[in-house]
């Protein structure tokens, strides 16, 4: 039986290296996949998805406006065997709804790859919608500099403190964000400490 697939993880969890290669697999065996991504997210380009160890393909860009439901039955009825979304947090809970319904009505598996929560531990309106309506919900761990599980996205700013306040959707990777436990990142609020994202020289 088909189902809806919420596999959600921190900043740096592979996240889209797993939605890429999962994408692969899925095509090795002669089965047809519709890559989705929202077009919130820009950072590789229009109809690109990439991965930070190099992985890529082309994808098809999803509006706030699209349907995905009627976008599926024009375009894709008859040839998808598989749909996986990336950077899910961002797709509006009506296209959430309108993915559980290819699932529900087209039997068609529906695997979504994205962030939990927001900079400020908030979950994103996408992701809500996913953790209300998806049959299978999975962690993809990645661990803070400390050695334990990270949870947390922190944002950071140009002098290397974290962010608490701000728009919800900023764009980044390793050059603004990093995955923290909870209790590093109180903690680095509380000091106000300085924090050195990964990438950057000593």
């Amino acid at each position: 039986m088909a189902k809806l697939y919420f596999k959600y993880g921190a900043m740096g969890s592979s996240k889209t290296a797993q939605a890429l290669i999962t994408k692969y697999n899925y095509e090795e065996n002669g089965l047809q996949v519709w890559l989705i991504k929202p077009s919130a997210d820009t950072r590789d380009g229009a109809a690109i998805l990439r991965s930070r160890i190099g992985l890529e393909a082309s994808v098809t860009v999803i509006p706030p406006e699209t349907d995905l439901l009627e976008l599926f039955r024009a375009t894709r009825e008859g040839h998808c065997d598989v749909i996986i979304a990336d950077e899910c947090q961002f797709l509006t809970p009506a296209q959430i709804d309108q993915l559980r319904a290819i699932v529900n009505d087209f039997g068609i598996p529906v695997m979504c790859f994205g962030l939990r929560t927001d900079f400020q531990t908030r979950l994103f309106p996408g992701s809500l919608r996913l953790m209300e309506i998806a049959d299978a919900i999975q962690e993809i761990k990645t661990i803070c500099d400390c050695g334990a599980k990270a949870t947390v996205n922190a944002r950071i700013d140009a002098e290397g403190h974290i962010v608490t306040q701000g728009a919800q959707v900023v764009l980044g990777g390793n050059d603004r964000y990093i995955a923290m436990c909870h209790r590093c990142y109180i903690r680095g609020i509380r000091e106000h400490k300085k924090i050195r994202l990964h990438g950057q020289a000593e």
